[in-house]
């Protein structure tokens, strides 16, 4: 990026409870803290998965500076612990979770006092990407859109008519690249199963990942319009922050619980005019349950993921997850896992919990916790 080119700056939204995939997923370590997939934590690989748009110009260090993470204040130590490249003064500190409009307003109030033309990236912080050269592609042309003063989101291209996600419906741009911004036409809450397949038939729509791109002031402008209270609680933030550091934390303490909780979707981006979309197919995966956490892993030659030491017999298509600590000094002294005679099962299993469900009701595992909570067990949640 040339020195005329203003900074792209990415806000990474890691609150959340992450229910689905309890037992390993809690209320002090959410999904995003996980390394679902093996390796390291969603968070981290998706901070890393982006910092070269973020470096350009500037080099890694630069880089990390203009990486945002908007949490919780229980989850700062984990997330310093997942991110440490990233500066302390990146860590956006909720309060109290508001939803998604808020923690996005005040990052763009807040980045738009340092870099005032700056372009930013908003991403959840536990998807999956699995092709990011062509990640990368799609944000540079958001980023572009951005830029044109569009406030611009992806949209995956649907594989199949699935009813967990919303939709977009895009206007058809004639001549246009795979990778072409396109214009909103309309937000769809989650479908059920007939109009899904209407609508990845009709090739008008894609999946809303929750990523959003523009330029901090463009988004500011657009609080402003469409969520006047919002934008009068960050306008006293603002005025807060140009007394001092201190003087800006006491006012978030104060300010941020009342502001309206609602998310960025219904608050801003559906009555936006001239928002613009750009279709993505990089092997996108929300890892919505255990059952997606399979879909990705890597198998044995029966359809089985499960750690070395696992003993399967006649077992297909199931997938194992044991998280247990390992006695000091690294001898492995715990019980086995062994699966006989069964099939699309996920256990998992940690110090004080194991899960058995079928995979075809991975999602509701949730419920387990709701159950845990009910019961007076909120520890173990």
């Amino acid at each position: 990026m040339n020195s005329t080119v203003p900074p792209v700056h990415v806000l990474i939204l890691a609150g959340g409870a992450g229910t689905r995939f309890w037992p390993a997923s809690r209320a002090a370590r959410p999904k995003q803290l996980l390394p679902l997939l093996g390796g390291e934590p969603l968070l981290t690989a998706t901070a890393r998965r982006v910092l070269p748009l973020c470096a350009r110009g500037g080099g890694a260090s630069a880089g990390w500076e203009r990486v945002w993470i908007a949490t919780g204040e229980h989850l700062v130590a984990p997330t310093r612990a997942a991110l440490p490249e990233v500066p302390a003064r990146r860590l956006l500190v909720e309060p109290t979770p508001r939803n998604t409009a808020p923690c996005i307003g005040w990052a763009a109030a807040t980045i738009a006092r340092e870099d005032p033309g700056a372009v930013v990236v908003v991403l959840p912080s536990d998807h999956h990407i699995a092709d990011v050269p062509r990640f990368l592609e799609v944000l540079e042309a958001a980023v572009a859109s951005a830029l044109g003063g569009a406030i611009t989101t992806i949209g995956i291209r649907p594989t199949h008519p699935e009813t967990g996600f919303g939709y977009i419906e895009a206007e058809e741009a004639a001549g246009a690249g795979p990778a072409s911004p396109r214009k909103v036409l309309r937000f769809v809450e989650k479908p059920n199963r007939e109009r899904a397949a209407e609508f990845v038939a009709s090739g008008r729509f894609l999946w809303n990942a929750g990523m959003f791109i523009f330029r901090a002031g463009d988004m500011t402008a657009a609080i402003r319009a469409h969520l006047p209270a919002l934008a009068d609680g960050l306008d006293e933030i603002d005025r807060a922050a140009a007394q001092g550091p201190e003087a800006e934390a006491e006012a978030v303490l104060r300010v941020f619980p009342r502001l309206p909780a609602v998310s960025i979707d219904h608050g801003v981006m559906e009555h936006v005019a001239g928002l613009a979309v750009v279709p993505g197919d990089f092997g996108w995966s929300d890892l919505g349950s255990w059952q997606s956490a399979w879909e990705l892993a890597g198998k044995d030659a029966q359809g089985n993921s499960a750690p070395e030491g696992t003993v399967l017999v006649d077992a297909r298509d199931n997938h194992v997850v044991d998280l247990r600590a390992r006695p000091e000094g690294g001898a492995d002294g715990r019980r086995v896992i062994a699966l006989v005679g069964v099939e699309g099962l996920v256990v998992v299993e940690t110090d004080d919990a194991l899960l058995v469900v079928p995979r075809d009701r991975a999602q509701d595992v949730k419920h387990v916790v709701d159950a845990l909570k009910a019961r007076g067990h909120g520890r173990l949640t």
